[in-house]
């Protein structure tokens, strides 16, 4: 229910600032990794972190911050989401070596775990029906913004300034947030929802689980204890989906997956952003060490690929509705595969970076095209009511397949190379670059069952 009379542009203004402010700080680290590499002397395999723990953290607290929202209030904790993410952006700021980064890029993803479908649901709530489709649509595009100018920002802020500057413009920004919505953001919830606990814990230890198995696993030498670990958190992962067979209430609708539509998406998102977040690591540190770019200039480089959003994303979204998901889909995740096989042919030392451009914008289309078609397909595979727990279910499968491609880019990068020398890192990018390429060509397969629905 909403409590109050609240003015429709307030609460899309603010709603957008948390979801904004969510994503930019996954992009905006992109382009800081080598200052932050350089500052605190670690290997790419320790630096990965610095994006993972974040990306793990929000996928890991997605679903439990929605059953938590339902029952407390989506404002409150909204507003308790914005305060975490907050004081994690003030230990980021302050930390002096890699450990304490990562422990609090983890609070900032406690944090933004929950700013996302809080936001969505106070904006849904919010609107009236009539004018929800052009909100969301709008929220969307604000989201999609910090991908855009993430790169370039964070290069800007690194250039001018420090690295540690990426996280202190969040503390204003946040607390001017939080004043704001508890004055001007109504307040919704839903009385009936039960938080698991002990389903939470699983998902929780099993994601997490895995993710530091599979980056332990870019050493020479696999520690036991590194496969105590992974084998565990599988056992978890087996033990969470048993459960939900049984629950009345399961955080993951098992009969979702009996939908291949659905499952097919979900699966095939995993591997778009697997295939993304690959190249979003590790293009930018590239673009600074093999072609000695500071990183105003490598986030400005990173535009030709982000920017298709604004101009592709739109005539992605009526293809859909002409060409159907299916086909859309499957476009999107070979241009992408192809783009980034193209950078690998143009990505040698000396040559000029103009080269890249065309590859740049051939991969970004992919993207901008195959997001979409497979969120339509994977949500409109289910009821409406169902809606809200299927888009979790999406957002959290997006956000674990990043986590994955990154950790698979660096084993593959070690496998191949080193950060030694400029020779052996351009060698290991461009392995890395043909593994993200692969992971997006076997998003195909799961595509093509996908059920299209033509808007006529």
């Amino acid at each position: 229910m909403v409590n109050k009379q609240t003015n429709p542009t307030w609460v899309l203004v603010l709603t957008s600032l948390g979801f904004f402010m969510a994503m930019m700080d996954s992009m905006i680290v992109t382009t800081a990794s080598t200052a932050i590499r350089n500052d605190f002397g670690i290997s790419v395999g320790e630096l990965q972190w610095a994006l993972n723990a974040y990306n793990i953290t929000i996928a890991a607290v997605l679903l439990i911050g929605v059953s938590i929202g339902d029952r407390i209030g989506h404002r409150r904790l909204y507003n308790i989401g914005l305060f975490i993410f907050v004081l994690g952006s003030v230990f980021c700021a302050l930390s002096s070596n890699i450990d304490l980064l990562i422990a609090s890029r983890v609070i900032e993803g406690i944090g933004a775990s929950v700013m996302t479908p809080m936001s969505m649901a106070i904006l849904t709530a919010s609107i009236p029906p009539s004018e929800r489709g052009k909100a969301l649509g709008i929220w969307s595009g604000i989201g999609g913004l910090a991908l855009i100018v993430g790169p370039a920002l964070g290069g800007l802020i690194v250039a001018k300034l420090a690295w540690q500057w990426i996280f202190w413009i969040n503390v204003p920004i946040g607390l001017i947030g939080i004043y704001l919505s508890q004055r001007k953001l109504p307040e919704t919830q839903l009385q009936d929802n039960q938080l698991n606990i002990i389903d939470s814990i699983l998902i929780v230890l099993s994601s997490a689980g895995i993710i530091w198995a599979l980056s332990e696993s870019t050493s020479k030498m696999i520690q036991n204890s590194t496969l105590i670990v992974g084998v565990l958190s599988i056992v978890l992962g087996v033990v969470f989906v048993l459960r939900q067979r049984y629950e009345k209430r399961p955080m993951i609708p098992l009969s979702f997956f009996k939908s291949w539509t659905f499952s097919g998406g979900v699966i095939s998102t995993f591997l778009l952003y697997a295939s993304m977040y690959g190249v979003v690591f590790f293009l930018p540190q590239y673009l600074q060490v093999a072609d000695k770019s500071n990183a105003l200039i490598a986030g400005l480089q990173l535009l030709p690929w982000t920017g298709t959003l604004v101009i592709i994303a739109p005539i992605a979204g009526k293809a859909v509705d002409k060409f159907g998901e299916r086909l859309v889909a499957i476009t999107g995740l070979l241009l992408q595969g192809i783009g980034y096989l193209w950078i690998v042919l143009s990505s040698v030392p000396g040559n000029p970076y103009w080269l890249m451009i065309i590859p740049l914008i051939v991969a970004g289309a992919g993207i901008s095209m195959a997001g979409p078609a497979l969120q339509k397909a994977a949500l409109g595979s289910v009821s409406r009511a169902e809606i809200a727990k299927a888009s979790g279910i999406y957002n959290m499968f997006r956000l674990l397949g990043g986590a994955v491609g990154i950790t698979v880019s660096v084993i593959i990068f070690y496998a191949f190379g080193d950060i030694v020398t400029t020779t052996a890192f351009t060698n290991g990018f461009s392995a890395a670059m043909i593994g993200s390429s692969v992971l997006s060509l076997l998003g195909i397969l799961s595509s093509v069952g996908l059920r299209s629905t033509l808007v006529k």
